[in-house]
């Protein structure tokens, strides 16, 4: 039997939800770590990469790793990777704040994955989805990061006032999950 893939994240409802959305045909088994992985500087595919190699120094076996980035186009993709900062400096409510000066309200949710085989010459491979929407006032659930600020495009509801069922089959992280999965399906 092959080595299970590590899924470096401390966060039980993500491991859940990756596994909800792989669905029961994901070929490999899926276990959880959390590892303090460095928060880098860059653009997101480097980051991505980066940390995923990092993962693989740890563990000495296959890894997956997760970024995810929340893109102004007003602010020219800011804050991008580092959503995670702004958002605990300003909470849901104070992300929107930062588009106040301008008209465009548009935004890009970004999910990268990052597979990092498992041997050590190994070349990492990514899986990114991406989603259109706008940065709204916060509505919903304030649960699960910035899903209040974000309205997907298409919807009059923000991510955090969708059923996660509906949510899984629209967001970021679906689509790049979605990618991952083909990989392994293929593979087979």
């Amino acid at each position: 039997m092959s080595k299970p893939i590590t899924f470096v994240t401390g966060n039980p409802k993500k491991l859940e939800e990756v596994i909800q959305i792989l669905g029961a045909d994901f070929p490999k088994q899926l276990i959880s770590k959390e590892l303090d992985l460095p928060e880098l500087q860059g653009e997101i595919d480097e980051i991505t990469i980066l940390k995923a190699k990092e993962a693989y120094r740890h563990v000495q076996g296959p890894v997956i790793i997760e970024d995810t980035a929340l893109c102004f186009n007003a602010l020219k993709g800011l804050p991008g990777p580092y959503i995670k900062w702004f958002f605990d400096k300003l909470g849901p409510e104070g992300l929107p704040t930062l588009l106040a000066g301008f008209d465009d309200k548009s935004a890009q949710a970004v999910c990268t994955f990052a597979y990092h085989p498992g041997g050590e010459n190994d070349e990492v491979i990514l899986f990114q989805g991406n989603t259109d929407g706008r940065i709204v006032n916060p509505r919903g659930p304030r649960n699960f990061g910035w899903d209040p600020c974000f309205e997907p495009a298409g919807y009059d509801v923000t991510y955090a006032q969708m059923p996660n069922a509906e949510k899984n089959k629209i967001s970021h992280r679906y689509k790049a999950l979605d990618l991952l999965r083909n990989y392994f399906l293929q593979r087979r």
